[in-house]
């Protein structure tokens, strides 16, 4: 049936939050079996007749009740007897469910990203329980085993169920500490699929879809309601709406010279001036709102010669003053050579001593080899060349640098493609 994956992609992070918060973390698997269950039931069962006209209270009510069946034969939730919650009437009313369901699912969002969680394991938490990745879709996305993905999400799994109470009800505070790293875990799961490490493609656009949903949730909360939320989710339509010219038919990367800016999302990047706008009230300055301004400005330049670098160099002195990052200097290198000339830049670049991880990667030397081509240069630039093809971690990205085209588009992408790092 068209749009069944869809809509089982859009439910089942909500069911699997909303289930286990009522059943409690302690049957999350058991809770997750049962959304599965649930959704597998409706691929045999809708086809024939029909999708119903709620689809998500549909899939509640059948995974609440087999849930319910489980514990009543094995005697063992006392829950069942005595919780004055009743699930039938609750699903009645589909504007109260989808209400309902979406603040369990942004609080389990805000649960996994408790700092006492390593980074890694909240992102494949944050993807599996709440996006409905499978631990192999997971591990091709983040380029990491299958064992390791498993074993990072058992690990968010355990810390979860040792540090929250099921039926807790949150202060506004407690979401307002933890609203940067769930912004920070949207940050990486966008850009892993803008630029991804993933051998099979280099975009994964089911990443950045998910990473925008997630961001719409969060800034219906109160919690989301700030100039960092709003200037991340104008970084997001920004980067969205370049993405069809960011591949070719052959599903190569199409660096940013070459791209045919009429397939550029005009409603995206409109959208995106709108959030950056309302992201601009006020006296804050994150590294989202500098990347979105860095953004607005190559989406809004006619071509890669008419770009306002000037401003571009501006913005990331702005971020190098908040959150000094090698990785910025070489961004901002990139620019100057476009505003002042390569000489200038290297020179800049050369003062910057960088940390072994950047030195040896493959933008460095594909930094150093574009500088000096320009410069005329072409035995260095050749050595660099051949060490950022070496250095690059996927075929897509090594064909991209054996192109002819300068290789400054590997520089306009969001920082945290270094998120181990920067």
């Amino acid at each position: 049936m068209e749009g069944l994956e869809y809509t089982f992609r859009q439910e089942y992070g909500k069911l699997v939050a909303s289930l286990s918060r009522r059943f409690g973390s302690s049957n999350f698997d058991r809770v997750e079996d049962a959304v599965q269950g649930a959704m597998l039931k409706a691929s045999e069962i809708w086809p024939a007749q029909g999708k119903p006209d709620k689809p998500a209270a549909w899939l509640y009510r059948v995974a609440a009740n087999r849930l319910l069946d489980e514990f009543k034969h094995q005697s063992r939730f006392s829950f069942v007897e005595e919780s004055p919650f009743n699930h039938s009437s609750y699903i009645e009313d589909e504007g109260k469910l989808t209400g309902e369901l979406q603040d369990d699912a942004l609080f389990l969002l805000f649960q996994c990203c408790d700092e006492r969680i390593p980074e890694k394991s909240q992102l494949v938490f944050t993807l599996k329980a709440l996006c409905g990745f499978s631990v192999r879709e997971i591990s091709a996305r983040l380029f990491a085993s299958e064992d390791n993905v498993y074993k990072r999400y058992n690990r968010a799994k355990a810390k979860l169920r040792l540090f929250y109470n099921d039926h807790e009800s949150p202060s506004d505070d407690w979401y307002q500490a933890r609203c940067q790293a769930v912004l920070h875990v949207l940050y990486l799961m966008f850009n892993e699929g803008y630029l991804s490490v993933d051998h099979a493609s280099p975009i994964r656009l089911d990443l950045c879809s998910e990473a925008m949903r997630l961001m719409s949730w969060l800034l219906a909360h109160p919690s989301g309601k700030n100039s960092s939320a709003y200037a991340l989710n104008a970084l997001m339509y920004f980067h969205h709406a370049r993405l069809p010219a960011r591949q070719d038919g052959a599903g190569g990367l199409v660096l940013l010279e070459e791209q045919d800016r009429s397939q550029w999302n005009g409603d995206e990047i409109r959208q995106g001036m709108v959030w950056l706008e309302r992201a601009a009230v006020g006296e804050q300055f994150s590294r989202y709102h500098g990347e979105a301004g860095i953004a607005a400005e190559h989406c809004l330049a006619p071509s890669l010669d008419k770009t306002n670098w000037a401003s571009i160099v501006s913005f990331y002195d702005m971020l190098s003053a908040i959150q000094p990052s090698p990785f910025y200097r070489l961004n901002q290198a990139v620019a100057i050579a476009q505003w002042k000339g390569p000489q200038l830049a290297l020179q800049k670049l050369k003062e910057t001593e960088p940390p072994g991880w950047l030195e040896g990667h493959y933008l460095w030397s594909a930094v150093y080899s574009d500088f000096y081509c320009q410069l005329g240069d072409a035995g260095v630039a050749s050595e660099f060349a051949a060490r950022a093809v070496d250095e690059a971690p996927t075929d897509a990205i090594k064909n991209a640098l054996r192109s002819d085209s300068p290789y400054r588009e590997w520089i306009y992408v969001p920082s945290c493609m270094f998120f181990n790092h920067a």
